[in-house]
């Protein structure tokens, strides 16, 4: 039988009504750091495009004299030529609209305020967005404009340090960092202790990455495994990246528009547009982005690996 004081006791749920709670921000598990945006050097437009101009080349642009004979004083003459038609990159845009019930954010904004949430989840939503469109548009991302000398299949199908060693063969002139999918760095690292040679970690854009030969490997499940971000199962297959970044380095940049109205950062602008009758307000959030290969040579693709290999040791 109960005790009758416990039943007239005050209980939890009653007490629970005049308690105060400690409360979070929203907590949106989708997010990622994107370290892609934040590693990949970027160059601000001012009108919206980037002309690559580009060298026609051979195995040299000029014929040069290189000669201490006197007797042979013909300078070679000529010029260097130029592509007539080089690619020009556009800004796209990428937007949302976020509208928010103004009595809303007028009674429950503490101790949150409403409106900053809303804003600051929809931004990062856009830079979710930004860092996919970098690796794969059908336009201008990485994946889909690496030229077909800067492709890589593995050995095994399993990521080598052999397979990662020939990647380097491809952008061997100051590369920069490789990009793989959480998955795929995974199943390299098995094949690193496979070896006995373990990778070495760096410190850089305020994270700890491993890196192959010094060259950092940058997580990022914007390089799908099987088309997927976050696969079920252990199988399936991806790329890993290799790039070199700088414009000074003729690498790949991402681009952005420069000095937008309400830009809060690199490329993203928020604009207010009103109130409407029923007292919603509405505000546009815009980002535009792109990115630019500067040369062939500046990045790089090992395709198709198996992440989903795995070993028994003895215990």
């Amino acid at each position: 039988m109960a005790d009758k004081n416990l039943l007239n006791a005050l209980g939890k749920e009653a007490a629970y009504q005049l308690a105060n709670v400690t409360k979070t921000p929203p907590q949106y598990g989708a997010l990622t750091p994107k370290w892609i945006t934040k590693i990949l050097e970027f160059k601000g437009l001012e009108a919206g495009i980037y002309r690559v101009n580009k060298v026609v080349e051979g195995d040299a642009p000029l014929d040069v004299l290189c000669s201490q004979d006197p007797k042979k004083i013909d300078i070679p003459k000529g010029y260097v030529e130029y592509q007539t038609k080089p690619r020009e990159y556009q800004l796209n845009s990428i937007s949302t609209i976020i509208n928010v019930d103004t009595k809303v954010s007028d009674v429950y904004s503490a101790p949150y305020d409403q409106v900053k949430e809303q804003l600051s989840l929809a931004i990062e939503s856009l830079k979710e967005r930004q860092e996919s469109q970098l690796i794969n548009s059908d336009d201008y991302g990485l994946l889909n404009n690496i030229a077909d000398t800067q492709r890589v299949k593995p050995r095994v199908g399993r990521p080598l340090p052999d397979d990662l060693d020939e990647l380097i063969s491809k952008v061997w002139k100051d590369p920069s960092f490789f990009l793989a999918h959480p998955r795929a760095i995974a199943a390299f690292e098995r094949e690193c202790t496979r070896r006995g040679v373990p990778p070495v970690t760096v410190n850089i854009a305020g994270g700890t990455f491993i890196a192959w030969r010094g060259i950092p490997i940058i997580p990022t499940n914007k390089l799908f495994v099987d088309g997927l971000k976050d696969p079920k199962g252990k199988a399936g297959k991806s790329n890993i990246l290799l790039v070199r970044t700088g414009e000074a380095k003729r690498g790949v940049i991402g681009l952005y528009q420069a000095g937008l109205p309400g830009e809060q950062s690199r490329g993203l602008s928020v604009r207010f547009r009103g109130i409407d009758d029923n007292g919603v307000a509405s505000y546009l959030l815009s980002l535009y982005c792109s990115a630019a290969i500067l040369a062939d040579d500046a990045i790089g693709v090992l395709e198709d690996v198996e992440v989903g290999d795995y070993y028994d040791y003895p215990i």
